[in-house]
């Protein structure tokens, strides 16, 4: 690919307004030009951080591991279970958890699509997570959504009678206060797997493996309490390193409240914190001043052995846990869980319901693709959360410190001089001094995709923080590096759009959006200047600058820019201008 030269001239003070116009189709652009081809990999950071996008369908996974989860730099995705299932004639979530074969031609698409998501996932830096159903096989009889019938529940394609510990136990688990009942009987009258032979194991593990060998990086273990720990080791064992040479992620659904503990199960993989999830209701529907000793003492899960959630697809239909009909309450408690130094955190994005057995959107049972705010809650989009992705990946292991509470419900805490986030969970705008820890200097609030900045002067800031809303800005790499003032960066490119587009600048620090183009900065054009698209924003001096321009448009993907980054390094004072054209191959 060819880069262009761009010219930079350092001029006196060069301040270009960054307000998005929508100007009149300009005879030249009455057809769309050649799209650029979409950029597989925009070279943000892939932190730790899972975005749970459970129930949406291999295409809508794809596009959005490229458009939305590696420019805000989430790590993986956790995706529903691939095998085919019982195909519900009433059209219900949950018909997903009765395997009927470990085919992986289901209800979210076929094999082949399956094997493109992943690769899709993995240009873009994104690893792929699947929810492993291995504890039993479907209970309904009936059809699957790749034809299989079933006839008899003990009797599916991969398994026979024998196979099962009905032989030991026939009925539903009764008392759950038996370790070995709810091992060894049935969950919810689904056949329960003998995974205490050997034969079983192995077909267990070569359905896993299976998908290994398509691209899959790891697996959250549905039902795992109902597995013997031993049994659920030996199986893990078998499985096959990934297509990158490391062992798979593995993480177990160990609900809490009875046995087994989730501590038995550490030897094979982490656990997901439900207690975690129980303590952030209960603090965002109270008042979240008390989380300042937020941590072992309340309950939950060591940091080093847990996966944390604010909601998942269970929880979130039988009350227990914070939900999207809470609110800008849930978007917060996802705030502070990315801003808390704890355990791996996820952010799930579902689906609209008005009952707890509604199913995805579908089309006779197959899940359609994704518009959100289409009957999706499309939350690791939101701009606070997005934000925050980058946020925490810059803060790193940074401790957590300055912790203040100036009003109930209202808190701020910076992670040492890396990071600084004030979250009000109160029905009106606060403002308070706060103790930030940073550098002298200014900074783009990630929160609202840098449409504000926050000003650090001897260590405080005077923030004023929105009702149910949060402001968080970091030093960018989250070295503490100081940060004396800002010097002021134009921007033009010449860029053919068509009506509806704007085009925006995006790249590898805070001011730029960290390579996040939902928080890329907005450019202008007019009718006098297009195509000549210009724009400038602060950002801190002698600073090495990696950017690139995009092309966005509402309910459409984002278009990048092809070819190599583009560089500038900031002058130490005055201003920079730089110019040139859009990329193209």
């Amino acid at each position: 690919m060819r880069e262009r030269t761009l010219r930079a001239t350092v001029l006196s003070a060069v301040l270009l307004s960054t307000a998005v116009l929508a100007p009149a189709a300009p005879a030249s652009a009455e057809a769309p030009v050649v799209a650029p081809v979409v950029a597989a990999d925009t070279g943000v950071p892939n932190g730790d951080v899972i975005a749970n996008l459970w129930s949406w369908n291999w295409r809508s996974v794809a596009a959005e591991c490229r458009d939305h989860l590696d420019p805000a730099g989430y790590g993986a995705v956790w995706v529903a279970p691939p095998a085919e299932s019982l195909r519900h004639p009433s059209g219900v979530w949950w018909d997903v958890y009765q395997p009927y074969s470990y085919r992986l031609n289901g209800r979210f698409g076929t094999q082949a699509q399956f094997a493109a998501m992943v690769t899709a996932c993995h240009d873009a830096g994104i690893e792929v997570y699947t929810d492993a159903v291995i504890n039993h096989t479907g209970a309904q009889t009936g059809t699957g959504y790749d034809g299989t019938v079933i006839t008899d529940k003990y009797d599916p394609p991969m398994y026979s009678r024998g196979e099962y510990n009905v032989d030991v136990c026939d009925h539903a688990i009764n008392n759950w206060g038996d370790l070995w009942e709810v091992q060894h009987c049935e969950l919810l009258d689904l056949p329960d797997l003998k995974t205490s032979d050997a034969g079983v194991r192995g077909k267990i593990a070569g359905y896993l493996n299976s998908q290994i060998a398509l691209g899959v990086d790891g697996f959250r273990v549905d039902a795992a309490k109902h597995i013997p720990s031993g049994e659920l080791a030996a199986i893990v064992g078998q499985l096959d390193d990934t297509t990158s040479g490391a062992r798979p992620f593995v993480f177990h659904e160990v609900f809490p409240g009875e046995p087994p503990a989730p501590g038995d199960y550490y030897g094979s993989g982490d656990v997901l914190d439900f207690t975690y999830a129980d303590r952030m209701k209960s603090a965002f529907q109270g008042d979240i001043s008390t989380l300042s000793s937020f941590g072992p003492g309340w309950g939950i899960l060591p940091a080093a052995n847990s996966v944390s959630f604010v909601t998942n697809h269970d929880t979130e239909r039988n009350g227990r846990h914070l939900t999207y009909k809470d609110g800008a309450t849930a978007t917060l408690a996802n705030v502070f869980q990315l801003a808390w130094k704890h355990a791996t955190p996820t952010v799930y994005a579902g689906f609209d319901f008005g009952n707890s057995e509604q199913a995805p959107p579908n089309s006779n049972g197959f899940v359609t693709d994704t518009t959100c705010g289409g009957g999706w809650h499309c939350l690791d989009r939101d701009p606070a959360v997005a934000g925050m992705v980058g946020w925490h990946n810059a803060v790193g292991t940074a401790n957590v410190t300055d912790w203040q509470s100036p009003a109930a419900n209202v808190i701020g805490f910076g992670r040492e001089s890396t990071g600084f986030v004030a979250i009000n969970n109160t029905g009106g705008t606060h403002t308070a001094q706060y103790t930030t820890g940073l550098p002298d200097g200014t900074y783009c609030d990630v929160t609202n995709a840098c449409a504000s900045q926050v000003t650090v002067s001897g260590g405080r800031a005077t923030i004023a923080v929105p009702a149910k809303g949060a402001v968080a800005f970091h030093t960018g790499g989250g070295t503490g590096e100081p940060n004396p003032g800002q010097v002021s960066v134009g921007y033009t490119v010449r860029a053919e759009t068509v009506w509806g587009q704007n085009v925006y600048v995006v790249g590898n620090v805070a001011g730029l959006g960290v390579w996040n183009p939902a928080a890329a900065v907005p450019l202008t054009t007019g009718t006098d200047t297009y195509p000549r698209w210009s724009g400038s924003i602060a950002l801190p001096p002698n600073t090495d600058i990696e950017y690139k321009f995009v092309i966005r448009q509402d309910n459409q993907p984002v278009i990048w820019e092809t070819g190599a980054n583009r560089t500038l390094r900031t002058p130490a004072s005055g201003a920079l201008s730089v110019d040139g054209d859009w990329f193209r191959r």
